[in-house]
């Protein structure tokens, strides 16, 4: 038997549910629709045939429910890779971890996770209203610093920290190709930069300047081995390399709804998310 992992570790509420997410194994499906705002949760699940639970607590909305045959779940998760990491690791414990003896199942359950989100493109050829696939993605922040080590090519991220100047190395994790392979020609493909914040991290300034002199042109400009850098948000890689480490596969689709080379935004950014959204389950959810 492995290893029981203590109560200060692996924290549960007082009816057995995961702290965070405030949710018990029997809730979840083995697919799981992500969207950053609480508030889409309702925009996804209203497709769904049915609802049969509902939860919330904090930023994580929860609803599951059936659509056809299958069943489905879409959560929300608040921004930011800090909220992805509570978000996977509660995610795995529910199918992975056996509650009640608190330790691991002899079998390791993978789940299908695919993150409907907003993104702004940082090439001036991306059009607004774009749906974008993140095939790879770079994080910008420190995360990984505190996770084993990935196994996966970290050629961008090196090439980042270098152009930057940074003092870290920025971690690259890929997309699940079984995933990636289920789009259609809708979809443009990409690698999307993932950074720790919406302002100044991202290049932008209000009214402080950000440290960063010319980020974005910078960042534009690169190419290696014939790609480009497509666009910026704030979670994709986190959930890239979370799910590689917990074995999980994983996607990321964007709605562009912002163009920062054209200083651009989508008047209709409304219709552009609902349009993703029922791509993605047009495409991931069977009939």
């Amino acid at each position: 038997m492995s290893q029981r992992i203590p109560e200060s570790e692996l924290i549960l509420n007082a009816d057995g549910s995961v702290y965070h997410l405030h949710l018990k194994p029997e809730n979840l499906a083995s697919f799981v629709f992500t969207v950053g705002d609480p508030d889409r949760v309702p925009l996804v699940s209203r497709y769904f045939d049915e609802i049969e639970f509902q939860t919330r607590k904090r930023e994580f909305v929860t609803h599951t429910g059936r659509i056809g045959g299958e069943r489905v779940t879409v959560m929300s998760t608040g921004m930011g890779t800090d909220n992805i990491e509570i978000f996977m690791t509660e995610l795995d414990a529910l199918v992975n971890i056996d509650l009640e003896t608190r330790t691991l199942k002899p079998t390791h359950r993978s789940l299908q996770i695919v993150r409907i989100g907003t993104s702004g493109a940082m090439q001036s050829d991306i059009p607004l209203g774009s749906l974008l696939a993140s095939s790879k993605a770079v994080g910008m922040d420190t995360l990984m610093q505190f996770y084993p080590e990935l196994n996966s090519s970290q050629v961008w991220g090196e090439a980042i920290r270098q152009k930057l100047k940074l003092g870290f190395t920025p971690y690259q994790a890929e997309a699940s190709s079984k995933l990636l392979s289920m789009l259609g020609p809708e979809f443009l493909k990409g690698i999307t930069l993932t950074c720790p914040g919406f302002y100044a991290p991202q290049g932008r300034t209000v009214k402080l300047k950000p440290a960063i002199d010319q980020m974005l042109d910078r960042l534009a400009a690169m190419e290696i081995e014939g790609e480009r850098l497509t666009n910026f948000e704030m979670e994709t890689a986190g959930y890239y390399a979370m799910g590689t480490l917990l074995g999980h596969q994983v996607l990321s689709l964007n709605a562009i709804v912002a163009n920062r080379k054209l200083k651009e935004f989508d008047k209709e950014a409304e219709k552009t998310v609902d349009s993703l959204i029922r791509a993605a389950l047009k495409l991931l959810v069977k009939k």
